[in-house]
C-alpha cells in the first residue's frame, strides 16, 4: 500500500499491517546490574509523549551497515543510549511485540557486566534521558512516570511483579 524509508504498510485480503522496510530488525537490551535496571525515556511521535522503555535500536538501519549483527547492534545501542558498555551480551531470542498489527520482530539481549563509559542520551536528535532504577523501586517509578503522562513500553512487564 505504501512504503517509506523505515516502514511499509501492507494489505493481505482484509488484513492491514505494518512491517519494517528493507528487512530491518530491532535489538532490545535488558541491562540489569547490581539490582538496578537501565531504562530510557524519550519522546515518541506516534504517542505524542515521552515513553519509558528498555534501551533498543534498529539493526542495519544505515546503508553502510545493512548486514550488521544483532548482538553488535545491541552493544552499540546500549552505549549510545545509556552510556554503559556491557562485558557480555546474551541473546535471549526473537520476540514479536504486537503481532496482530506489526510484523516487526526484535531480538532481546541480556547485558551483563556493565561499566559506565559516557553520558548516553542517544545520537543527534534523540534526546534520551537515562534512568538507573533499583528493581525494588521499579513499580513506584513506573506509576510515577505514568501519572506524569509518560507512556510505558509493554516490555517493562518483564520486570514488574504481578500480585
Amino acid at each position: 500500500m505504501w512504503e517509506g524509508r523505515f516502514i511499509t504498510a501492507k494489505r493481505e485480503g482484509k488484513w492491514e499491517y505494518v512491517s519494517r522496510s528493507r528487512g530491518i530488525k530491532a535489538a532490545v537490551i535488558l541491562a540489569i546490574d547490581e539490582g538496578h535496571v537501565l531504562l530510557v525515556e524519550q519522546y515518541r511521535v506516534p504517542l505524542g509523549r515521552n515513553c519509558i522503555e528498555l534501551p533498543a535500536g534498529l539493526v542495519g538501519d544505515h546503508d553502510d551497515n545493512g548486514d550488521e549483527d544483532s548482538a553488535v547492534a545491541a552493544i552499540r545501542e546500549l552505549e549510545e543510549e545509556t552510556g554503559y558498555r556491557a562485558a557480555t551480551m546474551e541473546d535471549c531470542g526473537e520476540f514479536y511485540s504486537s503481532p496482530g498489527m506489526v510484523s516487526e520482530s526484535f531480538s532481546l539481549f541480556r547485558a551483563k557486566g556493565l561499566t559506565r563509559v559516557g553520558n548516553g542520551g542517544g545520537v543527534d536528535g534523540e534526546n534520551i534521558t537515562v534512568h538507573r532504577i533499583a528493581l525494588s523501586e521499579l513499580e513506584e517509578f513506573v506509576a510515577r512516570k505514568r501519572s506524569e503522562g509518560a507512556g510505558i513500553d509493554v516490555r517493562l512487564l518483564l520486570l514488574l511483579q504481578l500480585p
